[in-house]
């Protein structure tokens, strides 16, 4: 990975999510049963099953929430206990399913729900063999090509997840989730993609822009999606240019249109915290094209305690620079 690409990552790191592997979206929409069937009776168990799942969930989310903040610290129940206690009733959702496919092993939605839960229980493995079981019984429901397509990213190997991404948008072309997640599998995994779409570092950074640029067209409100579009300027290179003049310019040209990712992106900040991360992006490219007022400007916006390491790096490297880019100036 290059070192302007370990920079940017880092720095996200240090304001909003990053655009890594725990923004691969597992596609649920996949698993919903149709009106029409509710009135068989084996859909309408799975159907029950699913609901127990959601509830078992919601329930472990709330001791999970109570364990942080706990009413009464001394009846608490210790990290132990509680770990027991999540487990068993886990394990009870757990049982459920497989006496379902026991019953019904041929299954492909009931395959993949469970695939769905193991994965939000942290067992990636188990679900890989449940999704791969969905996708052999159903090869036209994408959902099961796209929760694949995210756990080989997550667990190896790699290189099937750039097909099976392909195979889900294939069958649905009008999920932005997909174009969603293989923008950000094309970016994070550079050297997989530029064997995978025989290209260059830039090419592999092209296409995923033009990943996200879809994914936007069919999903404009998605902050997180934004976010992660206006992340990938961090790897594109100026255009080559072949006099100083033209290089100074190339790089302007780059940093406009990387904050004018990052502007985007702040219109749909959900919350001061997401605000003021997306103000720090915007101050290391008003840094690199040389517009050090407009840097600081941004910079005095940032008020929260969570940015103040970054908050000082960039203070740092500032210093006393003000006025207009060199690129801007009369003549160039």
């Amino acid at each position: 990975m290059s070192e302007l690409l370990i920079g940017a990552l880092s720095a996200l790191l240090s304001t909003n999510p990053p655009a890594a592997l725990t923004n691969l979206v597992v596609e649920k929409t996949g698993i919903v049963l149709a009106p029409s069937v509710t009135n068989n009776p084996v859909e309408q168990r799975l159907r029950e099953i699913m609901a127990a799942d959601d509830a078992a969930q919601d329930e472990v989310q709330k001791w999970l929430d109570e364990g942080d903040q706990p009413a009464d610290p001394l009846t608490a129940p210790s990290p132990t206990a509680l770990k027991v206690k999540v487990a068993q009733r886990f394990d009870v959702v757990k049982a459920f399913y497989e006496g379902f496919l026991k019953e019904h092993p041929d299954h492909a939605r009931a395959h993949l729900a469970y695939g769905s839960f193991l994965n939000d229980i942290g067992d990636e493995e188990g679900a890989i063999v449940r999704w791969e079981k969905s996708r052999e019984l159903d090869p036209a429901n994408p959902a099961s090509w796209n929760n694949l397509a995210n756990s080989y990213a997550h667990v190896g190997p790699v290189e099937k997840s750039f097909p099976y991404y392909q195979e889900a948008l294939k069958l649905n072309p009008k999920e932005p989730i997909y174009w969603h997640n293989f923008g950000t599998l094309t970016f994070l995994f550079r050297t997989d993609a530029t064997n995978y779409f025989k290209t260059d570092e830039q090419g592999v950074f092209r296409k995923a822009l033009e990943m996200y640029q879809e994914a936007i067209r069919l999903d404009p409100n998605n902050f997180r999606l934004l976010t992660d579009v206006a992340q990938t300027y961090y790897g594109v290179k100026p255009e080559p240019a072949d006099t100083a003049e033209g290089r100074k310019a190339a790089e302007l040209k780059l940093a406009n249109t990387a904050l004018g990712a990052w502007t985007n992106a702040l219109t749909l900040a959900p919350d001061d915290d997401d605000r003021q991360g997306v103000l720090l992006h915007m101050v290391r490219w008003h840094i690199r094209a040389g517009q050090w007022d407009e840097a600081k400007s941004r910079l005095a916006a940032v008020t929260n305690e969570l940015h103040r390491p970054m908050k000082a790096r960039l203070e740092r490297n500032l210093g006393g620079r003000s006025g207009p880019p060199e690129a801007a100036k009369p003549g160039q």
